[in-house]
Order: C-alpha cells, then structure tokens, then sequence
C-alpha cells in the first residue's frame, strides 16, 4: 500500500500535474479567454438610446469608412506579395544561382534588411527620401518644382516594405535553391536547353512549394503592417487598431468595438491563409534527384546584353539596399546641425550623438536666448533613451527566454510516447496565437485585463502603472510560442533514443534524464532561438504601441518619439543624430546575435575542432618563432 502511494508521488507526477495546470491557465486565461472577450464585444454595443445592439458596429463598418482600412491594407499585402517576390527572388538568383561578379558583396548587402527593421529601418529609409531627406533635399535644389512629400503615404509603404521583407527570401529561398540537385540542371542543359529555360522548367518547380509558404507570409506581413503605415502616413488596418484602442466614446462612436472588429477581420484573413498553408503542405512535394546528389554551380550569363544587365540590375539593388545603412552610420559622427540640414561636413566628426552631453542656447521669439541645459545628449547619456534601451532589454530577455523554457518542458513532454494524445492537443495550444495577428492578441489584453475583475491574475488590473510590464512579456512570450515550438521541436528528433533508454536502464529518473541527457544535446537550438527571439523583440514596436503607457515605453517607442518632439521648445536638439546612433546600435546588437546564431553557432562539431586546430598551430606558429628569435639573441 506505501508503496504504490510512494509511486504515485513520485516527483515526476507533481511535476507533471503543475505541468498541466500551468498549461491550462496559460492558455484559458492568456490566450482563449481575452480573444473571446474581444469577439463578444462587437455584439455588446448600445445605440444612441441606450439600447444594446448587436449589430451597430457591423452596420457602421459597412456605411461609415471603416472599410476603406480593410481595402487599404488588402491592397499593400496583394501588391506587397508581387514586388517582394520579384526583388526576393532576384536577390537570391543574382547571389546564388547566376556567376555575377561580387556575389559575397552583394550578398551582405542584401541581408542588411536582417540586422535593422521595423521603426529602425523605416526612418532610416525617412532619413533619405522624406521631405527634409538627404536625397529628396538634394533632388528638390536640382529640380525645384520637383514634389518633395512625394515619400509619403502608399507608395512610400510600398516601396520601403518591398525591401524591408525580403529577409525571409535571403534565408528561406537560398537555402532551397542552394538544396538543388545540379545534376538536374546538368542534365537539361546538356539535352540543349538554355539557361533562362533551365531556369524556368527545371529550378523554379523545385522552389515552389519554398515560394508558396514565403507569398503566404508576406501577404500576412502587408496585412498586419504597423510601422510602415504609421510613419509614413497610411491608412491601414493595425494603425487605426490602436488609435481607436486609445480613444474613448466621448471622441466617437463605439471606438473599441471598431477596434476589436477590425481585430477580428485579421485574425480571419489570417486563419484562412494558414488553413490554405497547411493544405498545400499536406499534399507532399517530391523530387526526383539522382543518387549521388552534387552541388549547384553557379551559371554563367553568355549573353553579353544579358549578363551586363544582370550586373546593373544586381548593383542598382545593392546600392538601394545599402544607402541607408551607410548614410545613417556616417551621420551618427555628424554634428546634429549637419544632421537637420542634411549636410555632410566631413572637417566635422563628433561622438556626441553617442555618448556626451552638451548645453543648447537659441533664440525665444521674444528675441531672448535661452539656455535648455543638456539637450544635446547622446544615446548612453540621455535619460529616455537609456531606459527605454534597459526595458526593452529586460523585457524581451525575460520573453524569449520564458518562451523558450514553456516550449521545451512541452516538447520533453510531447516526445513521451505514451502521452500521444494530450500531446498533439499541447501542440495545438501552443500554436494557437499563429491563428491570430499580433495586434488582435495584444488589443484583448489591453481591453480584458485593464479591469479590476479578472479573478485568476488576483484581481489586479495589468494595464495599470507598472503592472503593464508584465502585461507586454506575456504578449510577447505568447506570440513567440509558435515560432519557438517549431525550432526546438525539430532539434528533439535529433535526440538518440537510446541514450534515454540506457539512463533508464541504469536507474536514472526522467527529471535527471531530461536535465543531465536531453538538455545538454538541443541547448544550442534552444539559445539559438532564445537569440532570435530577443532579437526580434528588442525592436519590436507594433505590441509596444498597442500597450502605449509611461511606463511600458519600449526603446522602438523612444527611436518613434524622436521624430515628432525634434527641436520642440529647445528640447532634443539633436533627435535625427540619437536616432541615426540608435540604429547603428541596433544593427551591432542584431549583427551580433545573427553572427552567434548562424555564424558560430551553426558550425557542427568537426568545424568546431578544425577551427581550433587551426588556432592551435597558429599560435604554435607564432610562439615558436619567438622563442627562436629569444634563442638567436641569447646565443644559445
């Protein structure tokens, strides 16, 4: 009798059971219930009278301009999907497929998209083509009657976007084709077909199924767009989301109703495109290689015309790609009035813009000069930015690495063969927000949990004060669930059956198992995707905005706040110069990351030894002829 209770107490049974509970009210109370709050809340309306009525917000959306947001953004995505596949694709065939000259310079180019996005990049494209921009300034002294708003609005969107969301083609796309059996290609040419139709009957067949997943969330990208849009001036749907959020029934009709309908008009676009996703994948694609599969070689342009545009073509889309980026890091060592008038003075270098303080005297419209002591101050001496740099950190350190730890327990637990079936209904939850937009996720929580009645967080309401911090790492680590789960699961199939088994066999129980055995084989996977998630999180600004508060302003929001406060009163003097710092530190926290993670880390065990032993006989190298030289001289 003892004994049987002592089994049934064992550690691994309360570890299981806190497990499950915990699972439970993460995903009833974080993920279920605020979505269903927010749905229920289209319907819970009163009318002028003081009537409820369900059906008020519907009929506004279809008589009033709500859905010109719906058309707008369906717009972005539908062109959005045609110019980033033909730049994305083009990027990767100029690098990867084609023999153009400076491929690996190209290449870096290209991915700069990687190391700087949302707010960041948006207003280093800003930086260059809005009104008072370096190049637009430059075109309007040369051509005066020239449009200086002309980067504004759609176009604007478009065109930064289009090179903004060409990441996932650099990543995703050139590994497909880089996976190409040349044998196939060999063999169509040898049969005497041209390269061009190699191109297009043998190689793009192969990349569709590749093609297809990236159209899909590219579409979803245009769809959900957040900074783009508000930047620079664009009516879509995420914008108008979380100004409605922030408005009340005394400025207009039912704003969070509105809100949460458009809410809703997302997560529905969303679903039907995942569902068509998984579809398409279920089908299965296969390929027919040859049994010794050999590496793609790049092909040459014979064509003379061909091949000179090609070079054009690839260093036109290098210099677009790269502008920005040089541009900002040079001005970040400009002064900050060479900044606002977009001169470079090159006698002028200064590190104010990084670290520093300076007074800033100017002249009151009463013809007085005043003194606003400290306004000219550089990212690490300013007291906003640092500590929107410092929340941001934390926050997106403890949601990346909760997230991660959720979804390895999850996995441990889903990998058990005899829980096959709460473990598919544990996948399923935890890749529950994929079926929902980021924004629909975060306006619920702003609306659900700014109340003093939810019983399960202690009655507390989260949106208050400084209890909106924890607020944001729950979005974030909710949103980051689905994306971790297909990362660290993948890295669990590599696990050796048997090295379980025979810990078993030796007595060990699951918690030493999983801890000592398991753990140890998929960390690097494990911080690997913990790296790309704070990467992602550190610049985020879309659930930033939607839970906008004094004390949640993340470091997106501050780089944000810049461009509107520029010079206002004598205050920030010299924003455009913190701001051009801001993403040259972003970039170096973003290229580091990736270095760790896809540089370092992605060395398999062999280049890990080979790199070493290369160090070792470096130094051998080195010492040894020192020690000669100290022999030579000694005379011995």
């Amino acid at each position: 009798m003892n004994a049987s209770l002592d089994r049934r107490l064992r550690p691994e049974l309360l570890v299981r059971i806190v497990g499950v509970a915990f699972f439970a009210y993460l995903f009833f109370g974080f993920m279920l219930l605020p979505c269903l709050n927010t749905l229920t809340s289209i319907f819970n309306v009163k009318n002028a009278a003081g009537e409820r009525d369900a059906f008020a917000v519907i009929r506004f959306f279809l008589a009033g301009s709500m859905s010109k947001y719906v058309w707008n953004s369906l717009k972005l995505a539908i062109l959005l999907v045609i110019t980033v596949n033909i730049v994305g694709i083009s990027i990767v065939l100029l690098t990867e497929y084609f023999d153009i000259k400076g491929a690996r310079i190209l290449r870096l180019g290209y991915m700069t998209t990687m190391i700087y996005s949302g707010v960041a990049l948006v207003t280093g494209y800003m930086f260059l083509y809005a009104n008072d921009g370096i190049l637009t300034t430059a075109l309007k002294n040369a051509f005066p009657n020239m449009n200086g708003t002309w980067f504004s609005g759609f176009n604007a969107v478009l065109f930064t976007m289009t090179f903004a969301c060409t990441s996932n083609h650099a990543l995703f796309l050139r590994n497909a084709i880089r996976g190409i059996d040349y044998n196939t290609v060999e063999a169509a040419r040898n049969m005497g077909a041209r390269p061009f139709k190699v191109l297009w009957k043998v190689v793009f067949p192969t990349l569709i199924p590749t093609l297809f997943s990236l159209t899909v969330m590219t579409f979803i990208t245009g769809l959900c767009a957040m900074s783009a849009p508000t930047l620079l001036g664009y009516d879509s749907i995420n914008p108008e989301i979380v100004r409605l959020a922030g408005s009340s029934s005394a400025d207009e009709a039912f704003p969070q109703a509105r809100a949460a309908l458009l809410s809703i008009i997302l997560a529905m676009f969303t679903i039907v495109l995942l569902t068509v996703l998984s579809a398409y994948e279920r089908k299965g694609h296969y390929l027919s290689v040859s049994k010794t599969k050999a590496k793609l070689q790049k092909q040459k342009i014979n064509n003379p015309l061909w091949n000179a545009l090609a070079h054009i073509y690839a260093y036109i889309l290098f210099i677009i790609y790269m502008t920005p980026v040089v541009m900002i890091i040079i001005f970040s060592f400009q002064t900050y009035s060479a900044i606002r008038l977009k001169k470079l003075d090159l006698t002028k270098w200064t590190l104010i813009n990084y670290f520093g303080q300076q007074d800033y005297e100017y002249l009151t419209s009463r013809g007085k000069y005043k003194t606003r002591v400290g306004s000219i101050s550089g990212v690490f001496a300013n007291e906003a930015t640092l500590g929107g740099i410092k929340l941001s950190f934390i926050l997106s350190a403890l949601a990346a690495a909760l997230a991660c730890v959720i979804v390895v327990v999850a996995c441990n637990y889903m990998f058990q063969k005899h829980h096959k079936k709460s473990g598919i209904v544990l996948e399923y939850a935890l890749l529950f927000p994929w079926l929902l937009p980021t924004i629909l996720i975060c306006y619920s929580y702003r609306t659900y949990f700014n109340s003093n009645d939810i019983w399960y967080v202690g009655n507390q309401n989260l949106y208050y004060a400084q209890n909106v911090r924890l607020l944001i790492v729950m979005a974030y680590t909710v949103t980051k669930l689905p994306f971790s789960l297909r990362m660290i699961k993948a890295s669990f199939y590599s696990i050796d059956e048997e090295l379980e088994e025979a810990a078993r066999n030796l007595g060990a129980r699951k918690i030493y198992t999983f801890l000592r055995v398991k753990l140890p084989i998929i960390l690097p996977s494990v911080l690997a995707v913990f790296a790309l998630n704070f990467n992602a999180l550190f610049t985020e600004y879309d659930m930033s905005a939607t839970f906008a508060s004094t004390y949640g302003t993340s470091y997106a929001m501050v780089i944000q706040a810049m461009c509107r406060e520029e010079g206002l009163y004598g205050y920030n003097v010299n924003a455009s110069g913190r701001r051009c710092a801001s993403t040259v530190f972003i970039m170096l926290v973003s290229g580091l990351i990736l270095y760790l993670v896809y540089g370092v880390g992605s060395r398999d065990l062999g280049e890990r030894l080979e790199i070493r032993d290369r160090r070792r006989k470096r130094m051998e190298r080195l010492f040894g002829s020192r020690k000669k030289e100290g022999a030579v001289k000694t005379g011995i």
